[in-house]
């Protein structure tokens, strides 16, 4: 009489047991999503203002989003290829490397009053975002796939701290700033930079095992021990058709729209008469509903299933349109409501999206394919933040809102092709 193969690797075999691997991973994770949050405020809150300032123009203002958003289209292929080929710690503790270099380079662009130093540093610190958003990959790996959602969740709701601070300490950091002779606005970067070296230095120390090399010699090992038969993790729960392309599709477009509106918030908040203050905290507002209701969607796309998790982004992010359009100007209440509305259609978009791509794609190739589908997802930033500037310059705030939010729509009709082909 043969003895079943344990469902789990044991001391045993020499494997890890996956489930305390795990909780230590998304512990270490949610260390480095803390610190990493208030890196990516800089860039948000003052790249457009800094950009603003030199060239004395609104219809480039949305270039800096465009190139921070380009710069992790490139920063989200090389930390993919990085983390397909030696793990997830060194591929995440380089992006975040990077990112703060990026940031060092801004800071020196504000001193020496020179646009196209700017241009290029921000196009360099965009690593720090795709290597933030990457990191929720990292928190994937082990976790079964009914459990995916919530193991995404977690990983992101961590960033909401630092998220939410970060905007927020514009005006000390600005005064900190200026006592060391750098321009107000740069004071962010400051910060970003900091928190970035520090994120980098924590997944370096501590993020081990490492979870994708681990989730494959778990595989292995089950694979051989069952002669062929996909192991639990590998199977998809049968809750989201489409594989990738749907998955990207509702990231892409999500990421679009997110960032063309929240570009601009902070310029039309200015040109109403708003504080830098003000302006930071519409933008921390916004960045807590981005990640703050990570564990309830995480909870929902699992339990439901991620088809239609995805439809209410499109339906969220078509209010926030419509409301950051038909508020007045000097609304801060109004304009963060909007904001909020906006960030968490985003992250529905993005839970859901991400279960998708995790739940079709297998371990061989999975950190490879999840980096190129955050190359699409940031080129979809980059084109959002390019055109935001433009948008305004030619017909207003209110007419890049409202068309963002109606560009939203395009999600429900994928997502009903797809559950019809269920």
């Amino acid at each position: 009489m043969t003895t079943p193969a344990p469902a789990h690797p044991t001391a045993d075999s020499g494997i890890p047991d996956p489930a305390p691997a795990q909780r230590r991973i998304l512990r270490v994770l949610v260390a480095s999503q803390v610190l990493s949050g208030a890196g990516l405020a800089a860039g948000v809150t003052v790249g457009a203002l800094l950009a603003h300032d030199m060239l004395g123009s609104t219809t480039l203002a949305g270039l800096p989003s465009a190139l921070l958003t380009a710069g992790s289209a490139l920063a989200a292929i090389a930390v993919g290829r990085i983390s397909q080929a030696r793990g997830r710690r060194p591929g995440l503790a380089a992006g975040y490397l990077t990112g703060a270099l990026g940031s060092a380079g801004v800071i020196t662009a504000a001193v020496l009053d020179n646009p196209v130093l700017l241009f290029t540093a921000l196009f360099v610190y965009g690593a720090g975002t795709a290597t933030n958003l990457q990191a929720r990959y990292a928190g994937a790996d082990l976790a079964t796939p009914d459990h995916r959602g919530r193991a995404v969740s977690t990983v992101l709701v961590a960033t909401t701290l630092g998220g939410v601070a970060g905007p927020n300490l514009a005006a000390p950091t600005g005064t900190l700033a200026e006592a060391l002779g750098i321009p107000h606005l740069a004071g962010l970067f400051l910060l970003s930079g900091t928190a970035y070296a520090l994120a980098a230095l924590v997944l370096a120390l501590w993020l081990r095992p490492d979870p994708l090399l681990l989730a494959r010699t778990i595989a292995a090992s089950r694979e051989s021990s069952t002669a062929g038969t996909p192991s639990p993790q590998e199977q998809a729960p049968g809750k989201a058709p489409g594989g990738v392309v749907l998955g990207a599709l509702v990231m892409v477009l999500t990421q679009l729209v997110m960032v063309a509106i929240m570009t601009m918030t902070p310029v039309h908040m200015h040109d109403h008469g708003h504080s830098t203050a003000a302006s930071g905290l519409v933008i921390g507002i916004h960045i807590g509903a981005m990640y703050l209701p990570s564990p309830l969607t995480g909870r929902l796309v699992d339990r439901f299933g991620r088809l239609k998790v995805a439809a209410a982004s499109g339906v969220t992010l078509l209010a926030a349109g419509i409301l950051a359009a038909v508020a007045p100007g000097d609304s801060v209440a109004l304009l963060a409501l909007a904001l909020a509305l906006l960030g968490l259609g985003w992250n529905f978009g993005l839970v859901s999206g991400t279960a998708i791509i995790t739940d079709a794609v297998p371990l061989a190739t999975r950190a490879k394919t999840q980096g190129l589908v955050d190359v699409s997802i940031a080129v979809a930033g980059a084109t959002g933040g390019m055109a935001s500037g433009l948008v305004v310059a030619a017909g207003g705030y209110p007419v890049l809102a409202l068309t963002g939010g109606v560009l939203s729509l395009a999600l429900l009709p994928a997502v009903a092709a797809t559950a019809y082909r269920r």
